[in-house]
Formats: C-alpha cells, sequence, structure tokens
C-alpha cells in the first residue's frame, strides 16, 4: 500500500511533511462519497416528489451531478486499496423519508422542497470543507476542491431558487 506525503514548494525543504497513509485519505473520501450518494438520493426524491417541472429537472441534473462525483471519488477509493460502499448515511435516509413524507401530507411544494435540498446541501458544503482540512495527497486533494467549489454552486443555486420562491410568496 503506498503513502503520499504533501509536496513542498519548489527550493524548499521541509522535513516534518507528513506522510498520509491510504487509509486516512480512503476514510476521507468515504465520507465524501457517502456525501455524494446521500445528495444525489435526496435529490431524486425531491424530483419525485415535487409538483414543478422546473425543479424536477434541476433536481435530476443534481442528482446526475452528485452520481458523476460519486463514481470519481469511488475511484479513487479503489485506486488507494480502498473498498466502495454502496449506500448513503442513515441522517441522508432519515432526510429522504422526510422529504417523501411532505410530498405525501401535501407539504410537496417548490418552496418546500427547495428548503429540504438546501439544507442537504448546507451539509454537503460542510463535509467538503471537512475534507479540505485534511492532509490529502495533490491528486486528491484537486479532485475534493473541485468537487467542493461544485457543492457550492449547487448550494448557491438551490438557495437562489429557494429565495426566488419565497419573494413570489409574499
Amino acid at each position: 500500500m503506498t503513502s503520499y506525503t504533501n509536496a513542498t514548494p519548489a527550493g524548499t525543504s521541509d522535513s516534518t511533511a507528513r506522510v498520509i497513509p491510504n487509509d486516512e485519505v480512503v476514510d476521507v473520501l468515504d465520507d465524501l462519497l457517502e456525501n455524494t450518494r446521500d445528495g444525489e438520493y435526496g435529490f431524486r426524491a425531491c424530483a419525485e416528489e415535487v409538483n414543478s417541472e422546473q425543479l424536477k429537472r434541476v433536481f435530476q441534473e443534481r442528482a446526475s451531478q452528485c452520481a458523476t462525483a460519486a463514481s470519481e471519488l469511488g475511484g479513487l477509493i479503489r485506486q488507494l486499496g480502498g473498498e466502495v460502499d454502496d449506500g448513503g448515511s442513515v441522517s441522508g435516509a432519515m432526510h429522504r423519508g422526510w422529504v417523501h413524507v411532505k410530498g405525501k401530507i401535501g407539504a410537496d411544494s417548490p418552496f418546500s422542497m427547495l428548503e429540504e435540498c438546501e439544507r442537504g446541501e448546507d451539509a454537503a458544503v460542510a463535509r467538503y470543507r471537512k475534507a479540505l482540512k485534511a492532509e490529502l495527497p495533490a491528486e486528491v486533494r484537486a479532485v475534493v476542491q473541485r468537487q467542493a467549489e461544485g457543492a457550492q454552486r449547487n448550494h448557491d443555486q438551490i438557495k437562489s431558487l429557494r429565495d426566488q420562491m419565497r419573494a413570489a410568496k409574499a
């Protein structure tokens, strides 16, 4: 099993560069994989429940993007010798259950679904921020950084749509 060291800038020496065992990197990636699967499943649940065709498309597109991110993370995990789990988290499952309950009791308004998606995206952004605090190998960090930026864009789009719905209701 290979370990990585953080690269030091050219022309400098750092005898304290930390060797990062693959299992620690895999743990970080596993957490993000669970997160992206939660996002995928959550957006799909909202797409099933929302009564707006425009939001159905947005949620389906976001679910697809999360699936792509999950696949990419799974590839990195395998590359590092880890095993890829198939599911999301318990809290993600509970969140999706709540989305379905809201749909069944008639609280499936576009505004309500956007609120639920924003809650999920808040959690996603936080998990990416936590991952970026870890000492990751440069090539892994680049993927995590790019995905974190995507999660932030998702969050901002969902928040903007929610704010638009709120303004329309007022």
